[in-house]
């Protein structure tokens, strides 16, 4: 009977996370495709797209792998960069913090399949009345997990089978944010923290050009947390 109650209750929590999931689901074929594509347009097969997808897990600094995979080995540059490039997620932990208290050994996966998109939805969406606080964060990260390394295995199997121009596939980069962008503008209350996150980028783009994603991201917080008791009303 217990066995019952608690597959009862993960089914409860899948099928409430499934919809809120879908705009990632959309970018995430879109996305996954194209790196499965690229990968296999650089040599590297289904297995190897599959494999960094279960054990990186990093959507952007997957993408700019392809580039230091097929250059000169530089375990440093490869080092900095990626620290570089995934240092946004030290600021979505924080903020994370209190969401998360109390989640036990589910933590560990929480943290592990934390991205852009999953932060996105779970900083945003309310947990609906009558479902698992526990299993509803688990289910969106987990399917989100499964809709990156399912598309990217489906890319890789189709760039082995088919021949095609490649030329702009990693737009599909840029594409998805601007869709996640979308999403939240389209409710009001968060439009202020988006604006936020605008002039914070722009302005770091200004000072620091290409290297502006950690100065943004210090930018960003450092605002948002100034400015919660206006931004929060």
């Amino acid at each position: 009977m217990k066995s019952k109650t608690a597959s009862s209750s993960w089914g409860t929590a899948l099928r409430a996370a499934f919809p809120v999931t879908l705009p990632v689901l959309t970018g995430f074929a879109c996305l996954g495709l194209a790196y499965g594509l690229l990968m296999q347009a650089r040599g590297y097969g289904p297995f190897w797209s599959a494999l960094m997808c279960l054990v990186c897990y990093c959507g952007s600094m997957q993408y700019v792998a392809i580039a230091l995979l097929t250059a000169a080995f530089d375990p440093l540059q490869a080092f900095l960069l990626s620290v570089m490039v995934n240092a946004r997620h030290m600021f979505y932990g924080l903020s994370l913090l209190e969401q998360y208290r109390g989640m036990g050994a589910a933590r560990f996966p929480l943290i592990y399949t934390l991205t852009d998109e999953t932060f996105s939805l779970v900083s945003s969406v309310k947990v609906p009345e009558g479902v698992d606080r526990k299993r509803f964060y688990l289910s969106v990260s987990l399917l989100n997990y499964v809709y990156w390394f399912a598309a990217s295995l489906l890319g890789g199997l189709l760039g082995k089978a088919l021949t095609m121009d490649l030329t702009g596939v990693d737009f599909a980069l840029t594409a998805l944010f601007v869709v996640l962008f979308m999403e939240q503008w389209n409710k009001k209350e968060s439009r202020p923290a988006g604006l936020v996150g605008l002039g914070c980028a722009a302005l770091a783009l200004g000072l620091f050009g290409e290297d502006l994603v950690i100065p943004a991201m210090a930018l960003i917080l450092a605002v948002l947390l100034g400015g919660r008791k206006v931004l929060c009303r």
